[in-house]
């Protein structure tokens, strides 16, 4: 179960604001070992370098931080609406000098991803697709059985009539603005906000104007 309130467009950053002085995480999901959690790093503050068996998604919501390859006497900077993907048994810390909150999802060995990552290591996920006159845009960027991360773009008028997920879903909202249809109700969400879905929960999505999400789904 994703520990979020389905039906409400909110924020990550501003829901998971950073005590001062500490490091703070909290977990969303570990349905199927699939870990989603929220990390909310207060400025000056750090996590000490460690490997990590599987690769994460780092998907910094706000703020920015540095991330550190010592054996590699290698930095990195990302920044808000940035992901990182984390090599395989390496070392990686984490700092931010004025404060960070993302969101990390860990993968597993066998992951499908699609092949657009293979060569990336820093990435904004709205620059991964383009919009098209006329037309939605879809890329699968990770399909597993259990979890699924899709990109989508909607030209200006398209739109998804009613549907539902078999899963709980999570919608990041990348670029521009959107209209969720939710359970007979309907929300405006822009970029930097988010959405989640019940499994089950009858949904649609209509862009009048230009828009671009992420939907994390958990099977």
């Amino acid at each position: 179960m994703m520990n979020e309130k389905a039906g409400v467009v909110f924020s990550i950053a501003e829901e998971n604001a950073a005590v001062p002085g500490c490091t703070v995480s909290k977990l969303l999901s570990k349905e199927n070992e699939y870990y989603i959690s929220y990390f909310s790093l207060a400025e000056g503050t750090d996590i000490s370098a460690e490997t990590y068996q599987y690769p994460k998604l780092w998907l910094v919501n706000d703020g920015m931080m540095e991330v550190d390859r010592p054996e590699e006497n290698m930095n990195r900077v990302i920044k808000k609406g940035e992901v990182y993907m984390t090599p395989v048994n390496r070392l990686v810390g984490v700092s931010t000098k004025s404060g960070c909150i993302y969101t990390e999802i860990t993968l597993k060995e066998d992951s499908k991803m699609n092949q657009i990552l293979k060569d990336k290591e820093i990435f904004a996920l709205k620059d991964l697709l383009p919009y098209q006159d006329g037309k939605i845009v879809n890329m699968d960027l990770i399909s597993d059985e259990k979890l699924k991360l899709v990109l989508m773009s909607f030209a200006e008028g398209t739109g998804l009539s009613e549907h539902a997920a078999p899963g709980e879903a999570l919608i990041f909202a990348l670029d521009g603005e959107g209209i969720i249809g939710y359970e007979g109700k309907e929300y405006t969400i822009h970029a930097g906000e988010n959405f989640k879905f019940e499994k089950n929960g009858a949904h649609y999505v209509k862009a009048d104007k230009k828009f671009k999400m992420a939907l994390l789904l958990t099977l």
